[in-house]
């Protein structure tokens, strides 16, 4: 039986483990759900010599207060007696700050090694570090790598092999030391004696006794449980454990940091304007569009050979299957359903790559934590952290950028929650689509006032979204303020950033065409009928609700446009073609296999009424995005649980929105 080893990477944000760690277990790979927490669990592996190591990247987090669900699951994992090695990773251009991280964790008697990241940007700051010595005073292996320099990945599965049979923990007696001889020690050696009511193998009583200073909830609730009473605490305690831990690392780094040569102060100029309470909002929306223009480039080739797909591929499927014999309503399905789906999957996994590749080159050069300082303090009344605002900017292209770019958020609730705020941006077919009906029912002064109307929803919208699943996915009880050390510039890798980028493509590709087909399957067979629309179980099934979808707005033919509209926005022309103009069929309209009439416009606003219409429009609008959007949320979130929760909000609000703007609207047209 093969031998396993697991390992677990801890570290802050921004500190390169999802770099160690993609490039650790390539595509060997699994990512999905803590039991019981909306926390994402990365978890891979690698062999090496007969031996299989099992690696865990673990959310990032500044510390090991148990604040927030992150930090409840990776104090919980390290603590663990089957896990063999914990990987502390600090940034080694900012090692001082960097190392709390290490600080929080001495004491817990769990294997570590430290790995000292980012060693180019240290060295490119003129600053040497004496790994050796290091080592010697934590009395575990220390090593520093560049995470992205995959030569470097040899020493540190070395490193981490020989770590994993050593066993070494990390020495931090003079950290206690200093604890019980500071001005609070009388208290730290009263939670001492506590502390061995509760202590485990992995977490003895030192570490325990630390945590009570800090009034760690978690270790207060595990003493009153065993029936201890904690001492008082005067809130003061956090900060005297910090500071204490702040001079052991000080004390720690001493002579093992030297600044051979100054500093050189690249793009200062340009961090002012960054961080700068005016011009960083606008900078920071500049740069959405130039990062959406730019994925749009980057996405173009492929996105291209998506749409060529079914030019290509259906002419070939009617020369060769028709005279073998296969009969057209088979080819038609073929067509609609096999090669539709493989054509949005293309394309869908093109943009993917690209907006993987902007992000990353953005998050790579330090900028994105500049976005997080500067947006924090807003977002932050809606429950989202900074980082969020360009995934929302980004939405206004495409809500697969959205979904792709929500990449960036480090929390995993706080990306779902992402998400779900950005499913309410218009994308930019939906702006294709939406004008185009408001000035047909409303002509040119009216259709204008049509789209501010859709602005203003959209900003309640993003408000009660945010309200609504962020009691859920990130409790004002786990809110806290930002705390971070901003990155310094650097260059990106762009080849690793290509490399993941291509990697994260194939596994959306792999994940997302299966659900393309089936869901383009579903569509075929509930549009298609042999006598055309009125034979359709999408036919019947709007004329069996139409009594109900009249209360929310909308006659049959509206109510199977908003139905298409799920697939994409661009099929609502089509569908409103091929019911008023009758330019084509259902399935042929929504699935891109014939357009729309050019006229549809002008004569479905001859046949609607203008409360209808405006009630369509806001539907459309609010509805699910896209298919390709869905997958896309899939995709990120891991979860079918959340992805059919946000989907199934989406309709049941659009539903309401229509309902209010068609009765309200009513009175006045």
């Amino acid at each position: 039986m093969e031998k396993l080893i697991t390992i677990a990477l801890l570290g802050q944000p921004n500190s390169g483990k999802s770099t160690i760690f993609n490039t650790l277990t390539r595509m060997r790979q699994h990512v999905g759900n803590w039991p019981g927490k909306t926390v994402e669990k990365k978890e891979g592996f690698f062999v090496r010599n007969g031996v299989r190591y099992r690696v865990t990247d673990l959310p990032g987090s500044y510390c090991l207060s148990a604040n927030s669900d992150e930090e409840i699951v990776t104090r919980n994992y390290i603590a663990q007696n089957d896990l063999d090695l914990v990987c502390v990773l600090a940034d080694a251009s900012q090692l001082e700050r960097s190392m709390y991280m290490l600080a929080d964790f001495a004491g817990i008697r769990t294997p570590a090694v430290l790995l000292l990241t980012m060693m180019d940007v240290a060295q490119a700051q003129g600053k040497c570090i004496d790994t050796d010595v290091l080592s010697d005073r934590l009395g575990i292996p220390v090593l520093g790598l560049n995470a992205s320099d995959e030569k470097a990945y040899d020493g540190l599965k070395e490193l981490l092999e020989r770590a994993a049979a050593e066993g070494k923990t990390l020495a931090a007696s003079k950290l206690w030391t200093a604890m019980e001889e500071g001005e609070k020690g009388e208290e730290f050696e009263a939670c001492l004696r506590l502390a061995e009511r509760i202590t485990t193998e992995r977490l003895p009583a030192c570490w325990l006794a630390g945590k009570m200073l800090e009034e760690d909830a978690s270790v207060l609730r595990r003493l009153k449980e065993a029936g201890a009473e904690a001492v008082r605490p005067d809130g003061r305690g956090a900060l005297y454990v910090s500071g204490i831990r702040f001079d052991w690392i000080g004390e720690l780094l001493d002579g093992v940091v030297t600044q051979e040569r100054n500093e050189d102060k690249i793009l200062s100029r340009f961090d002012r304007i960054a961080i700068g309470p005016r011009s960083g909002p606008w900078l920071a929306f500049g740069m959405s569009v130039a990062a959406l223009l730019g994925a749009m480039i980057v996405a173009a080739p492929l996105m291209g050979l998506g749409s060529a797909i079914p030019l290509l591929l259906n002419p070939l499927l009617d020369r060769t299957l028709g005279p073998a014999g296969v009969s057209a309503g088979t080819i038609h399905f073929v067509k609609a359903t096999l090669v539709t789906a493989l054509g949005w999957v293309v394309a869908m996994t093109g943009f993917v790559f690209a907006m993987s590749f902007v992000m990353g080159v953005l998050e790579e050069v330090g900028y994105m934590a500049r976005v997080s300082y500067v947006f924090d303090r807003s977002m932050s009344r809606i429950g989202l952290q900074g980082k969020a605002i360009m995934p929302m900017f980004m939405g206004l292209g495409c809500t697969m950028g959205s979904a792709s770019g929500a990449r960036v958020i480090d929390s995993y609730g706080q990306k779902i929650l992402t998400i779900a705020v950005a499913w309410a941006v218009p994308c930019g077919a939906t702006f294709v689509v939406i004008p185009t009906l408001a000035n047909a029912f409303f002509g040119g002064v009216g259709g204008v006032l049509v789209m501010l109307l859709i602005f203003a929803v959209m900003f309640l919208h993003i408000i009660v979204t945010a309200k609504i699943f962020g009691r859920r996915l990130n409790p004002a009880k786990q809110r806290t303020g930002i705390i971070m050390e901003l990155p310094p510039y650097h260059r990106p890798r762009l080849g690793f950033i290509f490399r993941n980028s291509l990697m994260r493509m194939w596994d959306v590709f792999r994940r997302a065409f299966s659900v393309e087909i089936v869901v383009c399957v579903i569509f075929y067979l509930l549009s298609a009928s042999p006598s055309g629309i009125e034979g359709s179980i999408l036919y019947k099934a709007g004329i069996w609700i139409e009594p109900v979808s009249r209360f929310f707005g909308m006659g049959w033919q509206t109510f199977m446009s908003f139905a298409a509209a799920t697939v994409s926005k661009e099929a609502v022309l089509g569908v409103l073609s091929a019911i008023f103009a009758n330019s084509g069929s259902v399935i042929d309209t929504t699935m891109g296999l014939t357009g729309a009439s050019d006229s549809v416009a002008q004569i479905a606003a001859s046949m609607i009424p203008r409360a209808e219409a405006l009630a369509f429009i806001v539907a459309v609008t609010f509805n699910i995005p896209c298919l390709q959007a869905v997958v896309s949320t899939y995709h990120e979130t891991h979860s079918a649980k959340w992805t059919a929760k946000i989907g199934t909000y989406y309709v049941a609000s659009a539903l309401l929105l229509s309902c209010l703007t068609y009765h309200i609207a009513g009175l006045f047209m």
